[in-house]
């Protein structure tokens, strides 16, 4: 574990991070100077870390056969997230290109979905609409792969939290399930877009989880090429493999998500090269999603397991939803 004053300090760090912060308990300091240097700053979300810290026997919470290999060992430095995409055959491939330190070196935001395949066997992720309507609401990890017939040795969970936040967010605001008849438009603010940026064809599975609704995201943030700006970018199918794309393409084609009244999915993104300037400055509250995704973040400088997509901050609006990661 790194110190959390760490290139911050007028010092260098004098060994490791053994002095934990006595209030929140989630960061820890090599020294008592880096401790009270860093205060000035680590001040401002104390508070917050310290109500994430209770949290701490829900994150290592998964049903995946994987869990163990994926979150405790991951911590303890037994396996590493390169290990673990490389025993599955994903390492650096298609939308796992970035998903571990090597492939991020590599990654370029300037092409945008040129790496949008599962590279998985077709029984384990969602190429095309589900079999049955969606449940009233999905709780957990376990009702989604349920419902979309996916088996718990799965990895797509890894990719699949982006879509599943913003439906989870959408259920803590009160919009996750719409009348497409009376209401078929959800436009989404999305704070912050980076690994994302390279795996986009996963929120197509948002056809699924919100059926007959049109749903428009606008994704804002600095990692965002300056010469991508405003750009619009429309998604009528399901993410597919290199492997079996026909099949896919064939099955998404004929079973596109569709009301009684004819209405078609729909999700369209857009992006804003830049920062969301202080347009919603109050938290509502922060909750542990329990579609964060089910593999440890590596080096955290948190004693907090980490976790992408770990909270929501949810912030209700007339007709638009914020999602931060």
């Amino acid at each position: 574990m790194e110190c959390a004053a760490k290139g911050s300090g007028r010092t260098r760090c004098t060994g490791a991070a053994t002095r934990p912060c006595a209030r929140c308990g989630a960061v820890a300091y090599c020294s008592l100077s880096h401790q009270i240097e860093h205060w000035s700053s680590h001040k401002h979300e104390c508070d917050r870390l310290e109500q994430q810290m209770e949290s701490v026997h829900l994150l290592n919470d998964f049903p995946f056969t994987f869990s163990q290999e994926a979150t405790v060992q991951i911590c303890l430095k037994q396996e590493t997230r390169c290990s673990f995409l490389s025993k599955r055959g994903i390492h650096q491939k298609g939308m796992w290109m970035i998903e571990c330190r090597c492939g991020e070196s590599s990654a370029s935001f300037d092409c945008l979905r040129l790496n949008n395949s599962w590279d998985l066997p077709r029984n384990l992720y969602p190429c095309y609409a589900p079999e049955s309507q969606i449940p009233v609401q999905l709780h957990s990890w376990s009702d989604y792969y349920n419902w979309r017939c996916i088996p718990l040795d799965s990895p797509a969970a890894l990719l699949l939290h982006w879509p599943l936040t913003i439906y989870h967010a959408a259920q803590l605001v009160g919009i996750g399930t719409l009348n497409p008849e009376v209401c078929d438009k959800l436009y989404l603010h999305y704070l912050g877009p980076e690994k994302e940026l390279l795996q986009l064809d996963v929120f197509g599975e948002l056809q699924a989880l919100f059926p007959g609704v049109h749903i428009h995201i606008e994704l804002v943030g600095p990692a965002i090429p300056p010469q991508r700006d405003g750009e619009k970018i429309s998604i009528s199918r399901y993410a597919s493999s290199n492997e079996d794309q026909s099949t896919c393409k064939s099955a998404s084609e004929n079973a596109i998500l569709s009301t009684q009244s004819g209405i078609t999915s729909a999700v369209t993104l857009q992006l804003w090269h830049g920062l969301y300037h202080d347009r919603y400055r109050d938290i509502v509250k922060v909750q542990v999603n329990p579609f964060r995704q089910p593999i440890a973040v590596e080096d955290s400088v948190l004693l907090l397991p980490c976790y992408s997509n770990c909270f929501v901050f949810g912030i209700s609006a007339a007709s638009s939803m914020v999602v931060t990661r």
